[in-house]
């Protein structure tokens, strides 16, 4: 196999030692490291006294970076691909990356390191011989829902990535899909202030909105949600015409409803109409045809 070789280097997910020996040396023996947020990574260069070149490579370059690595990996140059923190490939930019360098016949080699979604799981004490790594939930409350509902009902355990200004709508989801399941919310993990919640969905969102009643803390926060324990049950067509008519009534026009109720119930909207026809053909007068 000729070229350079693509390294993925896991690095620390907070705490700068927890770098590895194998990592340092991958490190100071390529010609370049890719990384997601150059200046997040020259932190830990800096630290180490690692004098590589550092380039971006992100989700919003990823495409054009890709072309430019493969041409350092033709020429001979070895590449380390590295994340903000973590693994990188892992809910963050590299497949596209590592696809092609293997289309291409480059050695592809990995360099392991600390993962949140693990060091989450075991610092949340849930039990979770089985266990989905969801990564980022869907930014709209429906789609999030479904996506909830769906890995709720497999009955393993769920680990999550979310971002602080989603967090308390993502635990308010949970309290009312799975309001008796074992929750851990971990943030700051290896830092100083490292700190884990845990309880039940609503007493975690209660905790944490009383901590931050300003908003949460920018980072990185990682949700562990117990498995096996009952999902609240889906509207029946009869509930979900009764929401649309109760947000009729307060003047929202019936796309508006819909729409509304379909995101409250993670449902799509053509169930929510499906049962408005019902209701409105069950309401009617059955036809007399007469003789």
């Amino acid at each position: 196999m000729n070229g350079g070789v693509l390294y993925l280097v896991g690095t620390p997910i907070g705490h700068l030692e927890d770098i590895t020996l194998r990592a340092l040396s991958v490190l100071r023996g390529v010609t370049l490291v890719a990384a997601e947020d150059t200046r997040q990574v020259r932190k830990l260069l800096d630290r180490y006294q690692v004098a590589a070149a550092v380039t971006s490579y992100r989700q919003h370059n990823a495409r054009r970076k890709c072309h430019a690595i493969l041409d350092e990996l033709a020429q001979g140059r070895d590449v380390a691909l590295v994340s903000d923190a973590g693994m990188p490939g892992i809910s963050d930019p590299g497949a596209e990356l590592v696809a092609a360098a293997r289309r291409q016949g480059f050695r592809v080699t990995c360099v392991p390191g600390p993962s949140a979604a693990v060091v989450a799981l075991a610092l949340s004490g849930i039990a979770a011989p089985t266990w989905w790594f969801l990564g980022f939930l869907p930014r709209r409350a429906g789609q999030r829902r479904r996506v909830l509902r769906r890995a709720l009902g497999v009955g393993a355990a769920l680990v999550v990535f979310e971002a602080p200004h989603r967090v308390l709508a993502t635990l308010a989801d949970l309290a009312e899909l799975a309001p008796e399941s074992k929750s851990a919310l971990a943030r700051e993990m290896t830092k100083l202030h490292e700190e884990v919640l845990v309880g039940t969905p609503d007493q975690v969102r209660q905790q944490l909105a009383r901590r931050f009643p300003d908003g949460c803390p920018r980072g990185e926060y990682t949700l562990v949600i117990e498995g096996g324990t009952p999902v609240r049950a889906t509207c029946s067509p009869g509930d979900l015409a009764g929401a649309v008519n109760l947000r009729r009534a307060s003047g929202e026009s019936v796309s508006q409803a819909v729409r509304n109720v379909a995101d409250a119930e993670a449902v799509p909207r053509q169930e929510v109409y499906r049962a408005i026809r019902l209701q409105n053909a069950a309401a009617s007068p059955p036809r007399d045809d007469g003789d």
